[in-house]
């Protein structure tokens, strides 16, 4: 049975929210990297400070890769794609396969403290999902839902779906005293394009000896947008302008020790991408 503490709202506390758009622009320099380093720096805050955190980011067009990925036959070749397609990409610090960002595409996270009783990885997704869910609904009434798509990129358990169509995927990141829950979600843009990139990505990387199931499948048309399975216009800034009134809130400050941590975190961001692609990657 879950703690009292596991099974509390979502939205408990006050909270100190960080979004991209803010952020100091020695970070935005780096931004490729910059987005992952911080998540982990505000993980540790949450923990020193016992302050819950929400996370907001975007990225110009970036392909965001797993360890995973760098395991398929023919890595190398695969990447051009990417290259094709006009996007960056970088391996990212934490599990899971490859998911496409850029304007269009939303990545939050809800960052807790760890307390003596951790938040549980189920109550963690749970959090998440009634989040969504609240952020949207009344005002549209359209079921989301939570369980794998099959043949969408980065499949798991907590995609989150409209009519059968998944518009978001969920993961969590734990490091010591607080844990973050993160989502992407497809706002607006080129679904079906994003998809069909990561399609030819696997279709050309994947050599026929990898572990069976292991990589998707991909059929873009399983995948949407919010703006398409709520047929309206449907913009970035208007989404976390609802979000944030689930919130009591105030901005977060980025101080000397949040800077330490990320600059630890960034660089260790930086040797993972060179241990993959070469001491000149940037």
């Amino acid at each position: 049975m879950e703690n009292k503490q596991q099974i509390k709202s979502f939205n408990q506390g006050h909270f100190k929210v960080f979004d991209s758009k803010t952020m100091p622009e020695a970070y935005k320099e780096d931004e490729a990297f910059a987005h992952f380093a911080l998540t982990d720096a505000l993980i540790t805050a949450a923990g020193a400070n016992k302050q819950p955190i929400l996370h907001f980011w975007q990225t110009p067009p970036l392909v965001i890769l797993g360890m995973m990925d760098t395991k398929i036959g023919h890595f190398d070749q695969a990447l051009n794609v990417f290259d094709q397609s006009k996007h960056d990409y970088i391996i990212r610090n934490s599990g899971g396969l490859a998911v496409v960002s850029d304007p269009g595409v939303l990545n939050i996270s809800l960052i807790y403290p760890s307390g003596e009783e951790r938040l549980s990885i189920d109550a963690g997704y749970e959090f998440m999902l009634d989040f969504i869910r609240k952020t949207f609904y009344p005002k549209f009434p359209k079921e989301i839902k939570a369980y794998e798509i099959t043949n969408s990129y980065c499949f798991g358990d907590y995609d989150l779906s409209i009519d059968g169509r998944k518009i978001a995927g969920i993961s969590q990141r734990r490091i010591k005293d607080g844990v973050a829950i993160m989502v992407y979600i497809s706002i607006n843009g080129d679904q079906n394009k994003r998809a069909e990139m990561l399609k030819q990505f696997y279709e050309l990387g994947l050599d026929g000896s990898e572990p069976v199931g292991r990589y998707p499948a991909i059929q873009p048309e399983v995948m949407t947008t919010l703006e398409e399975a709520y047929e309206t216009t449907l913009q970035v800034d208007e989404v976390k302008n609802v979000m944030l009134r689930h919130f009591t809130w105030s901005e977060g400050a980025y101080d000397e020790t949040l800077d330490e941590d990320y600059q630890e975190a960034l660089a260790k961001m930086h040797r993972r991408n060179r241990r993959v692609f070469g001491e000149d990657f940037v």
